[in-house]
Formats: C-alpha cells, structure tokens, sequence
C-alpha cells in the first residue's frame, strides 16, 4: 500500500504466513485462465459434461429433483437433476428464478482497466507485484499478471465510455502516474463496482454462488476468490446429501447462513475497508488509517492477523470453529 503525495510506503510480505497454508503468496490469475481450467478438467470426469451455447430459460423443482430448461441455436432441451448451482455471474437468470433480490449499493463511479506492457516498475521505485495506491485526486491499483501490468483508476459516471477509453483519457493516466503519456496499452475495459449480497443463496434445492450471491468491489481481490469459498463450502455438503449420509435441509440451510454471515461480516467489511483507505486522499479519516497502518506494520501479531485476513484463511478457520461449537 503506498500514499501517492507522500510516497510513503506499508508493505506486507504473506511470507509470515508460510505456516498457515503450503501458498504463501498471491496469485494474480484473470477469471478466463481458471474458467479454462475447470472446463478441461471437467471434460476428463467420466460423470461430467460441459456445455456451451446453452441459455437457461427456467426451472421446476419437483419432489424428486429439478427440471432445467436450455435453449440452444436449434431447439429448447430439458435436464434432470438433483440439485442445481447458479454461478451465472452477477445477471444470474438462476438467482432472477429463485425470487432472490440483492441488498446494497452501486458505486456512483466507474472502475477504468488498463493493460500495458510498459515496465512500471522502472518508472516507479520500490514498486511490488501487488501495489495500492491512495491518492485525494485519483487513487491507483497496479498488478503485475504473467506478461502486462493492469493499472485500475476511477472514473467519474458521467464521463462517457468513448472518453474513458480514448486515447486522451489513457494519455491523462499515464502522464499523471510515471509522467509518460504515450504508453501503448492492450486493453481498455470498463465496469461498474457493487456492493450487493443476496437476500439468500438457496431456494428448495437451487443454490447460487460466485457473483451470483454476491458482489463487491474488486479491491483485494476477494470476488472469485469468495465465490470458490462458496464451492468448497457447499459441495462436501452435497455429496453427503447425494450418499445419504447428511440431512438435505440442515445441510444446505447450514450453507446459506455460513456463506451469507461470511459474506457480511467479512467479505463486504474488508474490501469496504480496502476502498476506504484509497479513496479518501490526504483527509483526516485517511490520515488516522495511516498511523493505524504503521501501528499495524510494528506490530508482530496484529500483522498475522491482518495477513491472515487479507488471504481469507481466518474466514474459513472461523467457519470451521463455527461447525464445530455448533456440533
């Protein structure tokens, strides 16, 4: 994390962790790359099949199960299934089904992404992998992926998506961050940023996950990470149900509340957190959360903690402690 006007700098190292997880480090991996992954992995299982250019139209739940209704370019098929799980993103026709509305805000502002080869970190010193940068004009997040640098800045919603991608809106980025304007970029996206949590992940024997549930601001990188929580909570729980072995309703009511009480209580905080300290500049509030932060950096075990909870590992030890005093 560094202040722009300052140049001050608060650096976390998830070495410390190393005791904690077999991974400690981040891993910066655009949604497309594990899409891909999972695709090809799932081809390999023999009870397992992959389906493209199929769009749900409905669903029924009967006593046995749920009937799925697909629309493809040439006809409308029906699937049988026992239970059924909608990570259909934020738009989630699956979630629209279900009668589940979203609780919380839209950010007045636009997120703007730019990619660039260009080699910030020798325009800018002591630059990591991983950099939050906070600043009363216009705060910066600069990620270092495999080949290219994604540089995200806000932008105003009333400027219109043919200026935020022009050549003079990128030509402004880059002269105010390393004083060169012609960087040549690869890509220029645009997006709007939610604070939004289901009123409920499930619905008789439907379930959403991912972006489906829940939406936040992407600062921290807590939204696909929250959303393969999501999974690894609810499948072991399905598979106990399918064997036998587990109550359907305790098991998947057991679900719900565990991901929706994460989902509030930590997910939502930290990234509200997260953009707090970058957006408020030089302000006074900002300037309290700067001495909390090198307090923080002084200090040995609230530093674990708070490594501990950036990586999200707290959240699933809580939930374990949860499981088990409910037991």
């Amino acid at each position: 994390m560094r202040a722009r006007q300052t140049g001050e700098i608060f650096e976390f190292d998830l070495n410390e962790i190393a005791d904690a997880t077999k991974f400690p480090f981040r891993v910066q991996c655009e949604q497309y790359h594990l899409s891909r992954m999972l695709a090809e992995k799932i081809e390999k299982e023999a009870g397992a099949e992959v389906l493209f250019n199929h769009r749900m139209l409905n669903y029924v739940e009967t006593k046995e199960g749920i009937e799925v209704f697909l629309e493809t370019p040439y006809d409308i098929c029906k699937i049988h299934a026992k239970y059924l799980i909608g990570a259909d993103g934020a738009n989630s026709i699956v979630r629209k089904l279900m009668g589940v509305e979203f609780d919380g805000f839209t950010y007045p502002e636009k997120f703007l992404c730019l990619t660039t080869k260009e080699p910030l970190e020798d325009h800018l010193p002591n630059l990591a992998l991983v950099n939050y940068v906070s600043d009363p004009e216009e705060w910066t997040v600069l990620l270092r992926v495999p080949s290219l640098w994604r540089v995200l800045v806000p932008a105003s919603g009333n400027d219109s998506d043919d200026y935020l991608k022009s050549d003079e809106k990128k030509e402004k980025v880059f002269a105010g961050l390393i004083d060169k304007p012609d960087v040549e970029t690869e890509h220029r996206t645009i997006y709007s940023v939610h604070q939004r949590v289901a009123k409920s992940f499930r619905s008789g024997r439907a379930m959403i996950v991912g972006d489906a549930a829940h939406l936040n601001n992407p600062l921290g990188g807590f939204g696909m990470n929250s959303g393969i929580h999501d999974a690894f909570n609810l499948c072991p729980k399905l598979v106990e149900i399918i064997k036998g072995s587990g109550d359907k309703e305790a098991l998947l009511t057991q679900f719900n509340d565990e991901r929706q009480r994460q989902t509030h209580e930590f997910v939502q905080k930290q990234t509200l957190q997260n953009m707090a300290f970058m957006t408020e500049g030089e302000s006074g509030v900002h300037n309290l959360r700067k001495n909390a932060m090198r307090k923080l950096l002084s200090d040995n075990t609230a530093r674990r903690e708070y490594l501990l909870r950036q990586s999200m590992i707290e959240s699933v030890r809580e939930a374990a402690r949860e499981i088990v005093k409910a037991a």
